[in-house]
């Protein structure tokens, strides 16, 4: 064979950026076994301390990266992850959102053109794209998540939206995405409850592909002893599938829990395994495939990102300013406006101030409730 020099289509010849990192790990065939010269492109959130949230730096490097991916001749597939086993990705950073982008719709437009084009970017990508869900995938992190083709979890993870209850609405592709992915009623559950689904209601939901098992006791892996499914008659004696939350079950459930490891062994050898089976295909076919298959995702994203962006950008001047600053409270502290005193001034044609914005804060709360 004739060695030709190929040409290089990525954007930049190194990508560098703190709080991402690349690896190239060797695909393999699904008898486990490497493959001279063929990679799985792995892309990593590193940023632990903060959930794998993404700074605007990071947001930059993940474009990159799977523009890179995308390009390379001997990748067979793109993994997207994150450090650590609390958090896949918790969305955009809650600290440079509250100090730095909250007031400033200008500066927010330009971020989310960032962020468009990072889910554009995953969405794009010539390669089957897996979520390696390694924690929490909430918000913005859960967006980016749904941007991809599979997802793999373990069965400690939570999934979830956070816009309406923190100052924002999940149009960075939540609205987009789900009604397509798991119907219109669940759907609108999400996007405005905010509640957190669990991994096994995701998997039945039909958001992840496949779910593994992560709790370790006794050296023995176990089912998420704090998510109880059962079986229940409803109010009309219809069998239906639920989760127990409250009473003796969760109270063994936690004392289960607090006695094991969390260990990502099995969820890896899921990735690994999902990885494999791509490695017998015909690589344009597969191609042809995937941009068949996200055109429902894509033509909602690209339907509506560009008037989310504007939304969104203004909307830093009024609930996002405050919902974002309050959330950006340390964890275990109130980190919710007050949400009545918001509605009833709203009521009464109170305009947005800088004065009745910091009146919201959970500190303004508590000194009015100490005095």
């Amino acid at each position: 064979m004739t060695a030709i020099d190929l040409v290089n289509h990525n954007l930049v010849n190194k990508i560098d950026a703190p709080g991402v990192l690349i690896e190239k790990r060797p695909a393999k065939t699904p008898d486990g076994q490497p493959v001279d010269g063929l990679y799985n492109y792995w892309i990593i959130l590193n940023n632990p301390a903060q959930y794998n949230s993404y700074t605007t730096d990071m947001v930059k490097a993940v474009i990159l990266a799977f523009r890179e991916a995308s390009n390379a001749r001997d990748v067979v597939a793109v993994v997207f992850t994150g450090v650590g086993d609390k958090a896949f990705c918790t969305g955009g950073n809650t600290k440079e959102y509250a100090e730095y982008y909250a007031g400033n719709p200008q500066e927010y437009r330009q971020y989310m053109r960032l962020f468009n084009d990072m889910v554009s970017a995953i969405l794009g990508c010539d390669k089957p794209v897996i979520c390696r869900v390694n924690g929490m995938r909430i918000g913005g992190g859960q967006e980016i998540g749904m941007a991809c083709d599979f997802s793999i979890t373990h069965d400690l993870a939570k999934f979830g939206q956070a816009g309406p209850k923190h100052g924002s609405a999940p149009i960075g592709g939540a609205t987009d995405f789900l009604p397509i992915m798991i119907g219109c009623e669940q759907a609108m559950m999400s996007g405005t409850l905010c509640e957190p689904w669990s991994a096994h209601k995701a998997y039945r939901m039909g958001i992840v592909a496949d779910i593994v098992p992560a709790l370790k006791v006794d050296g023995e892996y176990m089912a998420n002893p704090l998510v109880i499914t059962e079986q229940y008659l409803d109010q009309y004696g219809k069998i239906i599938l639920g989760e127990s939350k409250s009473g003796d079950a969760l109270k063994s459930g936690k004392a289960t829990f607090q006695k094991g490891e969390v260990d990502l062994t099995l969820l890896d050898e899921k990735v690994d395994e999902f990885c494999s089976k791509f490695v017998n295909t015909f690589p344009d076919c597969m191609t042809k495939t995937l941009e068949e298959l996200r055109k429902p995702k894509i033509n909602a994203w690209n339907a509506n990102k560009e008037n989310s962006r504007s939304w969104l950008a203004l909307n830093m001047m009024t609930e996002a300013r405050a919902g974002f600053r309050a959330f950006n409270e340390p964890v275990g502290k109130d980190r919710e406006i007050d949400f009545i005193a918001l509605r009833q001034a709203l009521a009464a044609g109170q305009p947005w101030t800088s004065e009745f914005t910091n009146s919201l804060m959970p500190a303004a709360r508590n000194k009015l409730t100490k005095d």
